[in-house]
């Protein structure tokens, strides 16, 4: 079988559902100073399913609001720009790709993304990393895998064969079979939805411990990546905890105690969020 070039691939991902346009814009105004919430508030009420998943969690634990949140506009007054973005950019990628046969487990990858966005979004703060962008990154991480599994379902196939015959790390079988990666796929994938800058590098990055010492979003991803293997959330037989920074472990200096505390957290806000999101 004759490996796909990058260009290939690039040229698949073009050939990707779009994101709802209201998702484009949310994120074309990331750096906007004038961005108008109410009336992308009103944009994204038109989309009634996502408006409505984007209420349910708006009101869950994740945010703890002390009153109900009732509407869209009402979420952005008490929310903010920032998390509303984020909650809408998760609903529309959680539903942006359809499910194929031929054995790829999308349930336990959207479980494992959520997990990771979760866990990125707890660890930021210990970084001086924006929680909200930290999420969606831990989100987007393995986007690349559902690239290859949906537009190179044979050679998705072959690659996980060959982890299963050499019982190595997915990226490893990727590198054996096409030369290329997931991350590097992912990060793709981010540019051409035109994701921020610094989300296409912790996607490329989040396996790259050569590149972590800066910290930095990058490292968070990375972190949530591990710690969302360890915990065992996505609900695979299969799943191998990836090698950890050591440096980056260094750097974000918990005890063991405040870890532990920290994986506790993660577990419980996964379990709120998994349900209104995967449903």
């Amino acid at each position: 079988m004759t490996r796909p070039s990058f260009e290939e691939l690039v040229r698949q991902i073009q050939e990707l559902p779009a994101l709802p346009a209201v998702v484009l814009e949310l994120m074309s105004s990331i750096d906007q100073e004038d961005t108008d919430v109410y009336v992308l508030g009103q944009k994204i009420e038109l989309d009634q399913a996502l408006a409505a998943k984007t209420l349910r969690i708006a009101n869950s634990s994740f945010y703890g609001m002390q009153s109900r949140v009732t509407s869209i506009p009402h979420a952005v007054s008490v929310l903010g720009f920032h998390s509303i973005r984020t909650l809408v950019t998760a609903c529309a990628l959680t539903g942006s790709f359809a499910p194929v046969s031929g054995g790829f487990d999308f349930q336990g990858f959207w479980r494992h993304s959520l997990a990771t966005a979760v866990a990125a979004r707890m660890l930021a703060p210990h970084l001086q990393v924006n929680p909200e962008t930290a999420f969606t990154a831990g989100l987007l991480h393995d986007l690349g895998t559902l690239v290859l599994a949906t537009r190179f379902s044979a050679e998705h196939a072959q690659i996980r064969g060959y982890r299963q015959a050499h019982d190595c790390q997915m990226f490893d079988a990727e590198l054996a079979i096409l030369g290329m990666d997931h991350a590097q796929v992912g990060s793709a994938l981010a540019a051409y939805w035109k994701f921020p800058v610094a989300i296409q590098q912790a996607v490329a990055d989040h396996h790259a411990l050569e590149r972590l010492d800066c910290g930095g979003l990058p490292l968070v991803v990375h972190m949530a990546n591990v710690v969302a293997h360890a915990l065992d959330l996505s609900g695979r037989d299969d799943a191998l905890v990836p090698p950890l920074s050591d440096a980056g472990w260094e750097r974000f200096a918990l005890s063991d105690a405040a870890w532990f505390a920290l994986f506790g957290q993660i577990e419980s806000t996964f379990d709120e969020m998994s349900r209104i999101m995967l449903a």
